[in-house]
């Protein structure tokens, strides 16, 4: 008889201080001082590239024990890569709030959005949760959470989608710079995710677009721009008659 395959065992695991020694050494003075460019607080950051980020998750695998250690640290990279180390399956909605409260930056905020957030179970109603709130950041979530869903998650209805338009309206009376490009990226995504979309989509973009509340107006015209675009209607009819 063949011997027995031994278990896979789990290789090692760093903890939190060896990965945020392991970012010391990735990061540089050049992209460091490129943060500031791009309006990302350099007080509490190495200055790795995002790259350079993903190898290193890569290289890791997921752990949600050392992505609530990495958070803990306070450090910009340390919570940026918490988004590809994390288990998704793991995440609990208090640790959402939790975490959506510390963001201090559309970084931070788009990169747990997209690559984590919306993978759990908690999203719609995170979307919702959050578009309520005072806060800039979180406010903004809510949004980059709604454009994150809506290029990741497949098996959403289109009704869903329809009923987060009300919330785009309203948070579309938001000047606030993160918070209206959040909203105008949230109704471009879904406006551009079915043919069925594009057109409520569209409507509201325009509606937006001639109102005298300078925010709303701003996100109106911004996606009227792209989701009036030719080829997006020519794509999104195309992907409609397939599936006839």
């Amino acid at each position: 008889m063949a011997a027995k395959k031994p278990k896979a065992t789990k290789g090692h695991v760093p903890d939190a201080e060896e990965v945020v020694a392991s970012l010391r050494k990735l990061a540089t003075k050049k992209t460091l001082d490129g943060f500031a460019r791009y309006a990302i607080p350099s007080k509490n950051a190495f200055g790795v590239a995002m790259g350079d980020i993903q190898n290193l998750a890569k290289k890791i695998g997921r752990d949600h024990d050392l992505a609530l250690a990495l958070w803990q640290t306070g450090w910009y990279e340390a919570r940026l890569i918490t988004a590809y180390v994390d288990e998704p399956a793991k995440v609990t909605s208090a640790q959402m709030d939790r975490w959506c409260r510390d963001f201090d930056n559309w970084g931070i905020c788009d990169t747990l959005c997209f690559a984590l957030f919306d993978r759990t179970p908690f999203a719609c109603e995170k979307i919702v949760k959050w578009s309520g709130s005072k806060e800039e950041f979180v406010k903004r979530a809510a949004f980059a959470l709604l454009a994150s869903i809506g290029v990741h998650n497949k098996k959403l209805p289109d009704s869903d989608f329809i009923a987060f338009l009300p919330l785009i309206e309203k948070g579309a009376y938001d000047e606030r710079n993160f918070v209206k490009k959040g909203v105008s990226w949230a109704l471009r995504v879904v406006g551009r995710r079915s043919l069925g979309l594009h057109g409520p989509c569209l409507e509201l973009a325009g509606r937006l677009a001639e109102q005298d509340h300078r925010g709303a107006r701003w996100v109106g015209k911004d996606a009227h721009r792209e989701l009036s675009q030719p080829r997006i209607i020519e794509k999104l009819s195309a992907k409609a008659a397939k599936t006839r």
